[in-house]
């Protein structure tokens, strides 16, 4: 059996990297009194697994650790040890028990969900290239890879965007392994199109989503 763990990060804990959050769970498990799965070999440690790893900096209200454990438990008792483990800005928000045939998270994301808010003088002339990046078919972004950088077309990756006020706007984009872009380069490209410097971007992560069975985006818990 797994338990699949949605949490937020909260703006206390936004600079904590991925690999310090990996290490917290670890420790953090053990304190559930929860029948958790470890691995073998010389290095034992709990089974578990995340959907997407946050970047550092960002804060999120959906965030999934795939948990397993070594005999069955109720939804609820499981909900409260986690909860009882973690601390404030590490909240609980949703929990989900499933078999172990069930896909892992990380397989299962296809896209994300953000609000972006700018900081600075320059935050109203970026949101306001929202309408003519939505009119290109073709937006050419320089992407970072492991092997160097390389030119993409950054229009298909944005799949929806939209201004919420004059320094904050909403957007879901891709997040494969092959097809992804962060919101920190849309920015970019915003302040390039309306050439001005790229302002301040505080990412909040709101959802991850995946494919249901038409193939259509539905929330990685549903899934």
């Amino acid at each position: 059996m797994r338990a699949l763990i949605r949490f937020g990060k909260q703006p206390r804990l936004r600079f904590i990297s991925h690999l310090d959050l990996q290490r917290f769970f670890q420790r953090a498990v053990n304190r559930t009194g929860l029948p958790i799965a470890w691995s073998q070999g010389f290095n034992p440690h709990p089974v578990m697994s995340f959907g997407s790893a946050l970047a550092l900096g960002w804060t999120s209200e959906y965030e999934v650790i795939d948990i397993k454990l070594s005999a069955p438990m109720g939804r609820k008792r499981t909900e409260d040890a986690v909860r009882a483990a973690l601390p404030e800005d590490l909240p609980v928000l949703e929990v989900r028990m499933v078999d172990d045939r069930h896909a892992a998270p990380m397989s299962l994301v296809r896209m994300s969900d953000y609000v972006v808010r700018l900081e600075g003088e320059n935050a109203p002339a970026v949101i306001g290239q929202i309408p003519a990046f939505l009119e290109r078919e073709v937006v050419e972004a320089i992407k970072k890879t492991k092997s160097g950088e390389k030119t993409i077309n950054a229009r298909p990756l944005v799949l929806s965007l939209e201004a919420l006020d004059a320094d904050r706007f909403r957007t879901r984009l891709m997040l494969t392994e092959s097809q992804s872009i962060k919101p920190e380069l849309l920015v970019g490209l915003l302040s390039d199109m309306a050439g001005v410097e790229a302002p301040m971007a505080r990412v909040h992560r709101t959802m991850l989503l995946g494919l249901g069975a038409e193939g259509s985006p539905a929330p990685l818990m549903t899934l």
